[in-house]
Parts: C-alpha cells; structure tokens; sequence
C-alpha cells in the first residue's frame, strides 16, 4: 500500500487509477467529505447511491459501484458502505462492514489500480493504523494508493 498526497479527484481524472473507493453511510446522501467531492465530480455515483435503499442496515458491508468517463478513458467509483449513519459523535466507522466491502474488492476488482482516501478514519472516526490492516489483509497484492490531502498550512 503506497501512501502519496495529493487530490484523488483530480489524480482520478488523469488516469492513475482504474477504480477509486470511498466509504459512505447507508442513506443515500453523499453530503461530506469525501463523499461529497465525490458526488460533485461524479454524478453517476450519487446515482448509483441512490438505486440502493435508504436506510437500509443490510447495506453495510456492501458496495455500489458504476463507471464514470474520464478525459482519458474510465475510471470505476465504489460506494462502500461502511457506515450506517452520520450523527454524533464517535466512532461510526465500521470494521466489519470495511472488512466486507475489501473482501467484495477482491473479487470485483483484483488487477485493478485502486486510489482510496483514508477511508473510514475521517468523518467517520475510525483507527486508520486498524482499518489499513483490515484492507492488506483483504487485498495483500493488491496495487493500494491511499491519497492524503496535504497538510493544512496555518
């Protein structure tokens, strides 16, 4: 798993990647963090989103997924749903579902350049040091780029 900074929208949209993966919550609104970047950039994604149920718990652990043009091609975007909600406080990220969602990449996309965010350990509040564990041990020879946005300068 390779580590670069950087934006994965844009390095999406040059063609470093064939598929780009972010979590998302199981309501179908794509409006934070990612997440949101994401349904800007690609609408189809929040399309895809939307074809599933709202506020339905048996979509944890679950992905979307559809493939969006690029000036150069096709780059695949995967909802992974990896959280039920968005509200208060703590850790909403969950573990096993993120464990599912890898396990499903496995087989949907190995071969695949895969470009995800720190997925999970941002709004979400998860470990990020647990949750890289649980995508190697997914996806061990997998071709892994985890984008971080640089640091905010103060």
């Amino acid at each position: 798993m390779k580590h670069v900074p950087g934006d994965l929208i844009s390095l999406a949209q040059q063609g470093r990647f064939d598929v780009i993966v972010h979590g998302c919550n199981c309501f179908c609104t794509l409006g934070a963090g990612i997440a949101r970047v994401i349904r800007q950039a690609f609408p189809a994604a929040y399309q895809a989103d939307l074809r599933t149920e709202k506020g339905d718990r048996a979509k944890l652990g679950t992905c979307s997924s559809v493939e969006c043009e690029i000036p150069n091609g096709v780059v695949t975007v995967v909802n992974a749903y990896t959280q039920f909600h968005w509200r208060g406080r703590g850790v909403k990220a969950d573990y096993d579902a993120i464990r599912s969602c890898f396990v499903w990449l496995r087989g949907a996309c190995s071969g695949s350049r895969l470009g995800i965010p720190r997925l999970g350990a941002g709004l979400a509040g998860g470990d990020w040091r647990r949750i890289s564990q649980i995508i190697l041990d997914a996806l061990p020879d997998e071709d892994i780029t985890v984008v971080e946005l640089p640091p905010r300068r103060k």
